[in-house]
Formats: C-alpha cells, structure tokens, sequence
C-alpha cells in the first residue's frame, strides 16, 4: 500500500483575470489518513479545496481521485464516486433545539422529512419539543 494515494494534484494553478490565487500546488493525500491545508487568510486554502472538489475549473494542472484524473469531471460525477465535501455552516436554526438541528441536518442523508416530535424509537429518550416555535412565529 506504498503508494495508495486516494487524492493527488499536479501542478495545480488557478488564476482569476491575471491574479494568481493558487499556484502549482502539487499534493498527495494517502488513503485512510488525516491531512490539514494550513495558512493565512487569503493564502488559497479554500480556493484548493474548491478545484480539488470541482467548484472551480482548474486553469492549469491535473487532479487525480482514486488514480483518475477528474480535472475535467463535474462536480456531480466526483460526487458519484464518492468524493463530497462540507460547507462550514455556522448558522442553524435558533427557533428550534439542538435535536431538531441535527435532524434537518440528516434528512437528506437519510431520504426522510423532519418532523417535530419523535416518530421512531432509534432516537431513544427524544422527547417532543415544546410549542414555543408557533408563539415566535407570532402564532398561538
């Protein structure tokens, strides 16, 4: 497994109308480990992760997932196979409780829709949330 790299970059450069945000980064990422792209405010590190993931056309270099070259892929097709990324989200919803949060958060995984109250017994100790969202609402 010496060399079982499930993301490589080569080259990789992204420049918007002549600045230069990221610039011949070449990277290798080893299966079943953990990696951090560390640097100052406005050092790329977002914009790395954006053409690594494919929201953002590369404008030179090469990316590899799995040992296939994806710099042309869309984003959805990297999607399929398997590679997904997160979005740092600070806000929720501060009208519901933090398990309420969570599962919005997992509907979509899950295939379901969210409901206010416990529907199943896998959320064990789940008690229904108070009303106290239709009396912010402005409701009764």
């Amino acid at each position: 497994m010496g060399d079982d790299f499930i993301v490589e970059t080569r080259n990789l450069t992204k420049e918007f109308k002549g600045f230069v945000a990221v610039s011949d980064v070449n990277l290798k990422v080893r299966r079943h480990s953990i990696h951090a792209l560390i640097g100052p405010n406005g050092a790329g590190k977002t914009t790395c992760f954006n053409l690594i993931t494919k929201f953002l056309p590369a404008s030179r270099g090469q990316i590899l997932f799995n040992g296939h070259d994806i710099t042309h892929a869309k984003p959805a097709a990297i999607a399929r196979q398997g590679m997904v990324r997160s979005f740092q989200i600070s806000a929720v919803f501060g009208h519901l409780t933090a398990l309420e949060n969570v599962r919005v958060a997992l509907q979509r995984k899950l295939g379901t829709s969210f409901q206010f109250w416990k529907s199943d017994r896998s959320l064990a100790g789940a008690q229904r949330p108070r009303r106290r969202t239709a009396h912010r609402c402005g409701r009764r």
